[in-house]
């Protein structure tokens, strides 16, 4: 690789071999090279200059290289350092490499060898700055801060939701499942004059149809069994903000019924009151169905679908927007190691390319579980395709493919995919809930005590991800 226009900080207590590194290295890397004799020196260059790389003794007097390696780790986190060490002090080695170290090269050095290790950390460096300088892309942006991509496909998704966000009408978002349809809602009310007052989601296929009315419109005390006090619905929470029905499409025509009333009145009407009660809500819905194709059928009402569709915004699939998948993924990344607390990691270029022309049936959501099992199984600051289980086209997962033996144990087999599935699975739900078992479980519809049975047996810690 040609390293042009990178810079090597090498340190070392010795001039003379200070001199014969930068010598020897300067012309075979193609790098400015810069060198000093302590580490004191050292953390005063990194001061005034940028480098890209990090060539230091471990011996020193004074300051030794695994306490430089601290600090620099401490001011300067994403710097690669490489260390030099005698034969005979690998377990120094071993420490620095634990302590955020890239790489270890022992004294004496193979020329070649010290060069083809160098390009490799080179090119980490120019791989992490490309990651950081996508990363930042995907910053800044207000409302559309969730909603990554510089496509032609997501301006004009941009350009939209900035123009509904202008009106106060019915919007209805449509999209495969995946896509962010409630990214878009939250943009919309963040962009209206609403912004300023609540926004409630409700994800209607979750909630029992005789529990979807109450929730929505309250009850009173008394309207039925159990019903020991008077409860606000969501619409009533909503006032002067925003509600959002995600996947409308799946409720019944009884509430179906119920909710075109309020569309046409502004009122709700608790379950066991008399009166009804004026609401200012705008209402935001969301569909990954064909709610014509269900007007046909029989199962959604016309009229409600005219009334919802007063102003429709579109989501592209991840497939209609290829291009953003690298600012995607490193967003993605970003997310989940802060939520995770763990060291920023990098895509490899190889997995990248891979991620750009993987087929994605699940949308983001989907290269997001990715992106979290990458971060959970790299046991490096580099996230590979032997990471990851990326199912291909036209076949089973890559990864387990090439791992299985060739004639395997059913029960085996079985049990290495539950355990990569659970690890997958349980590893998301507790980053979205920051180790929070109890909201983990809610979230997915199982019992405390049921989710944490599964995290003993596949070796799930929640404090990982606290």
């Amino acid at each position: 690789m040609s390293a042009m226009n990178k810079s090597i900080l090498i340190v070392d207590d010795e001039p003379d071999m200070l001199q014969l590194l930068k010598r020897s290295l300067a012309p075979d890397l193609d790098s400015l090279i810069e060198t000093a004799e302590s580490g004191e020196k050292a953390l005063a260059a990194l001061e005034q200059g940028d480098f890209d790389l990090v060539l230091a003794d471990i011996k020193m007097p004074e300051m030794d290289g695994l306490q430089l390696l601290q600090q620099i780790k401490r001011r300067h986190p994403d710097l690669t350092v490489v260390m030099m060490t005698a034969f005979g002090q690998i377990d120094t080695a071993v420490e620095a490499m634990k302590r955020g170290a890239y790489d270890f090269i022992t004294k004496p050095f193979d020329h070649d060898a010290l060069v083809i290790r160098l390009e490799k950390a080179l090119e980490r460096s120019t791989l992490l700055k490309e990651n950081l300088r996508l990363q930042e892309e995907c910053k800044g942006g207000g409302a559309f801060e969730a909603l990554v991509g510089k496509s032609a496909a997501m301006k004009k998704l941009f350009e939209t939701i900035q123009m509904v966000a202008k009106s106060d009408m019915t919007v209805l978002i449509t999209g495969e499942s995946g896509t962010g349809k409630e990214l878009v809602a939250r943009a919309v009310h963040n962009l209206s004059g609403r912004r300023k007052n609540r926004f409630v989601a409700v994800n209607c296929p979750t909630v029992p149809e005789n529990i979807l009315e109450s929730e929505l419109f309250g009850y009173r005390k008394g309207a039925f069994t159990h019903a020991s006090q008077d409860r606000i619905g969501l619409f009533q929470e909503a006032h002067q903000g925003s509600i959002f029905l995600d996947e409308i499409g799946d409720i019944s025509p009884t509430i179906q019924t119920k909710l075109l009333r309020v569309l046409q009145e502004k009122e709700i009407k608790p379950l066991g009151d008399t009166k009804s009660i004026s609401v200012d809500v705008r209402i935001i819905a969301s569909t990954n169905q064909n709610l014509e194709e269900k007007i046909k059928a029989g199962t959604f009402r016309e009229d409600f679908y005219y009334r919802l569709n007063v102003l429709p915004v579109r989501v592209p699939p991840l497939r209609e927007h290829r291009q953003d998948i690298p600012l995607i993924a490193n967003h993605l990344l970003e997310k989940h190691c802060t939520s995770m607390k763990r060291p920023l990691k990098i895509i490899s270029p190889d997995l990248m390319q891979r991620l750009s022309e993987h087929p994605w049936e699940g949308n983001v959501r989907e290269l997001e579980n990715i992106i979290v099992q990458g971060i959970m199984f790299s046991k490096s600051g580099e996230i590979t395709t032997d990471d990851i289980d990326l199912k291909s086209q036209n076949g089973p997962p890559d990864k387990w493919a090439s791992q299985m033996p060739e004639q395997p144990d059913y029960r085996e087999a079985k049990e290495a995919m539950l355990r990569r599935f659970n690890h997958g699975y349980i590893g998301r739900l507790l980053a979205e809930h920051d180790g929070n078992v109890t909201q983990a479980a809610k979230s997915c519809g199982l019992e405390r005590q049921a989710l944490q049975q599964i995290m003993r047996r596949y070796g799930v810690k929640a404090d990982d991800y606290r």
